[in-house]
């Protein structure tokens, strides 16, 4: 039996490694609040070409966290192991590749069920541009061509990552995050949620609310942007 939509649990993290310390290291506090004792957990190293590597540096964090950590790539019924996942973490890299990927292994519609279902998701970066409606509004250079740009549509939101502001002594002329984002909201009506490094987003319980050691900014269609600060319930602001 299916749960309700506010039994989701999903956190999506901006960035995996934040300047100045190491991989996943600002994020392992609100993973471990967020997973508790639940586990293996399911990984899906797909963004990145080297995927035992990626798999290998991930087990041996995840490891150290206290958590056994499967690859889906190295499992041989992909489709059956997100069947079985009790819980499932997707890396960052390319969101093409790995949106192509989720299509290739037929396991997009399953994940979603299974997160509807109330299997915890966790994505950081890519992992987490998946999380969104679509990936219209990734950084990525579209290095392949995924079937479609229709993502996993487990928030109602876009995720920009590593959301950079203005530089007001930058001689650089061109575009800016900024107006990349607007352009998107020209043509869509879908709020983004644009990340700086170290924040996160944490939905459970039916609330979505700023996580992390730095804010956001909403954009909305035909709305100034907005500034969120950490601990922010965003429900209201995403609608």
């Amino acid at each position: 039996m299916k749960t309700l939509s506010g039994a989701k649990r999903i956190l999506l993290i901006s960035n995996s490694t934040l300047y100045g310390s190491g991989f996943l290291d600002h994020a392992e506090g609100e993973i471990r609040d967020f997973l508790g004792e639940i586990g293996p957990v399911l990984f899906v190293p797909f963004a990145l070409f080297d995927r035992d590597a990626y798999a290998a540096k991930t087990r041996t964090r995840f490891n150290a966290m206290g958590y056994e950590l499967d690859s889906i790539h190295e499992l041989p019924d992909q489709p059956r192991a997100v069947k079985d996942a009790a819980a499932i973490f997707i890396g960052g890299g390319n969101t093409f590749r790995l949106l192509k990927a989720l299509y290739d292994f037929q396991i997009l519609t399953l994940i979603r069920e299974k997160v509807e279902d109330g299997m915890p998701y966790v994505g950081s970066s890519a992992g987490s541009n998946v999380a969104g409606p679509t990936i219209k509004t990734t950084n990525d250079m579209p290095i392949v061509e995924p079937p479609s740009f229709q993502a996993l549509n487990l928030v109602s939101f876009q995720i920009n990552p590593h959301y950079l502001d203005p530089d007001p002594d930058s001689k650089h002329m061109g575009e800016t995050r900024e107006e990349r984002i607007l352009q998107f909201l020209e043509e869509n009506d879908t709020p983004v949620v644009s990340l700086r490094e170290g924040a996160m987003v944490r939905r459970e319980e039916g609330a979505t609310i700023l996580k992390g050691s730095t804010g956001a900014r909403i954009f909305r269609k035909g709305r100034q942007p907005i500034e969120v600060p950490p601990g922010t319930r965003l429900d209201e602001l995403i609608t």
